[in-house]
């Protein structure tokens, strides 16, 4: 006679790794370029807007998506 095990539902998955940054994404969605910036923080990025705005990918997400907004 052979065992055999219930089903079990999946586990949740992990986050991809890899997955898009939303914020860079939405950059190139606007016709902007990735500028890449190191700081003694880290690395970010700027968007370089098609009509030669320069703004921070975050700073540029936030402010065209506001908190609370739907």
């Amino acid at each position: 006679a052979g065992c055999s095990t219930p089903s079990q539902p999946e586990a949740p998955k992990p986050p991809q790794i890899g997955m898009a940054n939303p914020a860079s994404v939405y950059c190139q969605q606007k016709g902007g370029t990735l500028i890449p910036v190191q700081t003694a923080q880290g690395g970010s990025n700027n968007c370089k807007l098609p009509g030669g705005e320069t703004i921070d990918e975050w700073a540029l997400w936030r402010r065209d998506h506001p908190a609370g907004e739907k």
